[in-house]
């Protein structure tokens, strides 16, 4: 079990493509871990085992990543006759009916899914501590945080339960968990992966798919599996000249680097993190690259209610989405608090004033837009604070204010790429002396993958992260 599940997704499909490990003989290697580990953390919240199983013994040898263990996060995707709940008690007893495009094109690619991942309620928080399921722990101390929103998927890939699992992101929900978990996250072009056939936009273009992965080429391969607009998709990503894969090990050139140790969207930034990207930032220049104090910038004053007036947008209509397709009518009790807050506050605005946001995060994306005319990329710490002990986040009736801050604060450096659409990439580069992630993340020009995958996999060689071990696994 340890043996396999240490292996990247492509260790584990060369295996089994040269015919030294069986497809069901990975995906049994992946239920022990599972089995082993996860009571500790609560990263699988729902398993797929004799499914699993069963497709294993299917599965086309072919496929590239042929009987390759893979989870897939609670939320928006959806895993024909699987139970869906995006981490809410409102969707209870939902089966999905089919699968959503990105599950089948993972399956095409031979991926088999072993079970589905923690979430916050609708993917609403940085940190994943659902009522429904109870918090997941951090693989290097369960006390602590996994992030959110998928962190369940990077609790579980940092643990070595699967070597990939899905996630999505928002404002930051593939990056933060993946800088918390220390694990590779990659957030692609808006546009990139699909969304369909139940969707086409999310939050105004703010919302993407991919995956969590502890290598920098799984996630550059798995990206060459799915990437690809469906049919009537609103966005495309431009084309890439070829596979994404390719790219690594590719020497990135002499790259203009800009590097900031404060959000474009103004928070505290804890020490550590600052350290991170600095240590990271000495690192680039040592390998030749240009590398320069600078950040882009943006009417940050407008962040904060832009942003709200959005999420709190998608938020309730998720709520009245599911309504309409479960046929049910939303009641307080169905739901967290914080949820359904979100939900009423959603009722005292007009529709205009989402329109008048969107029309706010384009301004802002095309205030950003220069920075990237100058540099190729932007290195930032992922997240403001280093990982927090799981409670952190909860109202405290002393500090009214306290948790809507540090809710709105940890994912100030990813959600620019998510107002842009640009790819952004998190590594984990850094640990406290306490033994604890943190992520560094780089941001690249819109459409443009390559380049922060060819910096990406230079660091991976340099600063190698593949033989950290969390405390869980050891």
């Amino acid at each position: 079990m340890s043996t396999l599940m240490d292996l990247s997704a492509v260790e584990q499909a060369r295996l089994i493509r040269n015919g030294e490990v069986s497809p069901l003989e990975m995906v049994e290697a992946s239920i022990q871990a599972i089995e082993a580990r996860n009571p500790g953390l609560n990263a699988v919240v729902l398993k797929r085992y004799a499914r699993a199983r069963d497709e294993a013994r299917r599965v086309d040898r072919a496929a590239p990543f042929a009987g390759v263990p893979l989870l897939v996060k609670d939320f928006l995707a959806e895993v024909e006759g699987t139970p869906l709940t995006e981490g809410s008690r409102f969707l209870r007893g939902y089966v999905s009916p089919a699968d959503s495009e990105l599950v089948a094109r993972y399956r095409r690619a031979g991926f088999i899914i072993v079970g589905k991942t923690n979430t916050p309620e609708f993917a609403s928080k940085p940190t994943t501590e659902p009522e429904l399921f109870g918090a997941t722990g951090n693989p290097w101390n369960p006390a602590y945080s996994a992030g959110g929103s998928s962190g369940g998927s990077a609790s579980a890939v940092g643990a070595r339960m699967a070597a990939a699992a899905h996630a999505n992101d928002g404002g930051g929900s593939i990056r933060c968990p993946a800088a918390w978990c220390g694990v590779v996250g990659l957030k692609p072009t808006r546009g990139r992966n699909p969304l369909g056939p139940a969707y086409g936009d999310m939050g105004a273009g703010l919302i993407c798919e991919h995956v969590v992965t502890r290598t920098v080429l799984d996630s550059a391969a798995i990206l060459d599996c799915t990437a690809g607009p469906d049919a009537g998709a609103p966005y495309y990503a431009p084309a890439h000249g070829g596979p994404f894969a390719a790219e690594i090990g590719v020497d990135p050139g002499r790259l203009r680097i800009g590097f900031g140790a404060a959000p474009v969207f103004r928070a505290e930034v804890h020490p550590e993190c600052v350290r991170a990207v600095q240590t990271v930032a000495q690192r680039c220049a040592a390998l030749g690259h240009h590398v320069e104090e600078a950040s882009p910038t943006a009417d940050a004053g407008r962040f904060g209610e832009v942003f709200t007036t959005i999420w709190l947008a998608m938020v309730a209509w998720a709520i009245r989405d599911w309504a309409r397709r479960l046929g049910r009518t939303p009641r307080p009790e169905d739901f967290e608090l914080h949820t359904w807050k979100m939900f009423t506050l959603d009722e005292t605005r007009r529709p205009s004033d989402l329109f008048l946001a969107i029309q706010d995060v384009q301004r802002m994306a095309r205030e950003i837009a220069p920075f990237f005319a100058t540099y190729d990329v932007w290195l930032t710490p992922t997240t403001t604070q280093p990982p927090q002990p799981n409670g952190w986040f909860d109202f405290d009736p002393a500090h009214p204010k306290q948790a809507t801050q540090r809710i709105g604060d940890v994912p100030k450096f990813t959600a620019l790429a998510n107002i842009t659409g640009q790819p952004a990439i998190s590594l984990p580069l850094h640990w406290t002396a306490d033994g604890l992630p943190v992520g560094v993340q780089l941001t690249g020009r819109y459409g443009d993958e390559a380049t922060i995958l060819k910096l990406a996999a230079q660091l991976e060689a340099e600063m190698p992260w593949i033989g950290s071990v969390p405390a869980v696994v050891r």
